[in-house]
């Protein structure tokens, strides 16, 4: 079996299912390359009493089809093809009884929104086999999983018929965090840099398909020319299939990421409406939590809490740098990434997908400045004085009296605070102290790639985090 990197809580939850003495239905969701397939195969070793894999775009037909030629590789040989769906879980109810087995009978079936065509009444089926039989059967694991994250949480997570709190388990897989790439790329022999596992990060996400398309022997540059700017490369027209794969009517879901992605700071509520027309009511709310809870976009709240001034920021760093670059400088032969390395171009991406990539890992902060076991809450602040007033991404207020304002810097050496900047960092300072009306003392923190250079102007920052803190 093939290491599994990272995933420990996964696994441990796996460990609690196989331990349970009750039935159990979990619900694997996630999205697309995200691992959930290889999460599964790997625990169990591909040694299930039955498993299936529902069919991309085909009919009611040909999935029944599918169907029944799983159930005889699981040992129905004499099995017909189903007929409907009801039929076909009949006949995995008597597979089911018909096995013996002394642990756990695990039950697989993936892309199950696949097998759910028009009219089919899968979930009718599916309903009336989980609390007819499975519901009974105390060595039953029934595993669902799906890439369709809207059609999981609407069909089986947020079910109001039969299956209305069926479900016993529920496992989400976020992507990797970078010290998870980092053993990645460790486990793979991939000989990459610090600062380039960044990058990596900060263009791919923690996704382990994408991770997993890096070459050795070549640069970061030249992997990424290879999978995202070369013609038909491997990475082609991934951005509308992701989307596709997640959503119904995924068109309308990519209108407002392109939306929230024309600004850096992201977009109010109001701003997203005027910028793509879409009517204020319940689907936007629905678009909005559902590309929330998928990773692709957060709800920043500012520091004084109020629902209206919150802010949805695009998060998902492939989203981001397709956006930046692949969709506006299209696929070329030649090095497109490689020559942009060090212009002003890259420089000012990697400036602000550095915030992004600081503020997806607050926890690696919170612990490198020892706070781990404080209680704290983390929001954005920008001055109402202007439009372009003074803006801090990354508030830390913490229950022991600290305001931690952070200040991230990616630089290919240690940062120079400058007589300029410092007079910069003291008005931002003290233009946050006076609008948010803080009393609590405020400590500055530089997060930076390696660290600040120390001189005349240093101590302004109370502390510093590294790139080696996000790694560790």
């Amino acid at each position: 079996m093939a290491k599994l990197i990272g995933r420990k809580s996964q696994t441990t939850e796996l460990d609690e299912i196989m331990k349970s003495d009750a039935p159990e239905f979990v619900v694997i969701f996630g999205r697309r390359r995200i691992g959930k397939t290889y999460l599964i195969n790997q625990y169990y070793d591909d040694k299930f009493t039955f498993k299936h894999t529902g069919l991309a775009s085909k009919d009611k037909n040909e999935q029944l089809k599918n169907f029944g030629e799983s159930l005889r590789r699981y040992g129905s040989s004499l099995c017909p093809d189903p007929k409907d769906w009801m039929e076909a879980f009949a006949l995995l109810r008597t597979l089911l009884e018909n096995k013996k087995s002394k642990g756990k009978k695990v039950v697989f079936i993936d892309e199950l929104p696949y097998m759910s065509t028009p009219k089919s009444n899968l979930i009718t089926a599916l309903e009336h086999f989980w609390n007819d039989y499975g519901n009974t059967q105390n060595d039953l694991v029934l595993i669902i999983c799906g890439s369709a994250t809207s059609w999981i949480v609407k069909n089986i997570i947020k079910n109001k018929g039969g299956l209305h709190n069926r479900i016993t388990r529920r496992i989400y897989l976020h992507p990797f965090t970078v010290s998870e790439c980092k053993e990645f790329f460790d486990y793979k022999n991939i000989i990459i840099g610090d600062k380039d596992i960044l990058e990596c990060y900060m263009i791919m996400g923690g996704v382990p398909y994408y991770l997993s398309l890096m070459q050795r022997g070549k640069s970061l540059a030249q992997n990424v020319d290879q999978m995202f700017f070369k013609r038909q490369g491997k990475l082609y027209g991934e951005f509308d299939e992701l989307y596709s794969s997640l959503f119904d009517e995924s068109s309308t879901y990519i209108k407002v990421i392109e939306a929230i992605g024309q600004k850096n700071k992201g977009l109010s509520r109001k701003e997203i409406i005027k910028a793509t027309g879409l009517p204020d009511g319940g689907t936007l709310t629905k678009i909005l939590n559902d590309l929330d809870n998928c990773d692709f976009i957060r709800k920043y709240l500012s520091l004084n809490n109020k629902e209206r001034n919150s802010i949805y920021q695009l998060t998902d760093f492939y989203s981001l740098f397709y956006l930046k670059f692949i969709k506006k400088y299209g696929t070329t032969d030649k090095e497109f990434w490689t020559l942009q390395l060090g212009t002003t171009i890259h420089n000012a991406w990697a400036g602000y997908a550095f915030e992004q990539f600081c503020l997806q890992h607050v926890n690696c902060i919170e612990k490198a400045l020892g706070i781990s076991g404080v209680q704290t809450r983390v929001s954005c602040w920008q001055s109402q004085k202007s439009e372009n007033g003074a803006q801090i991404d990354l508030v830390i207020s913490r229950a022991d009296g600290i305001v931690n304002v952070c200040e991230m810097k990616f630089w290919n050496t240690k940062f120079t605070i400058n007589k300029k900047y410092h007079a910069e960092l003291m008005n931002k300072i003290e233009t946050f102290r006076t609008e948010a009306k803080c009393k609590q003392p405020i400590h500055l923190v530089m997060v930076t790639t390696y660290g600040i250079v120390q001189n005349e102007y240093s101590s302004i920052a109370q502390c510093e985090v590294t790139m080696e803190d996000f790694l560790a």
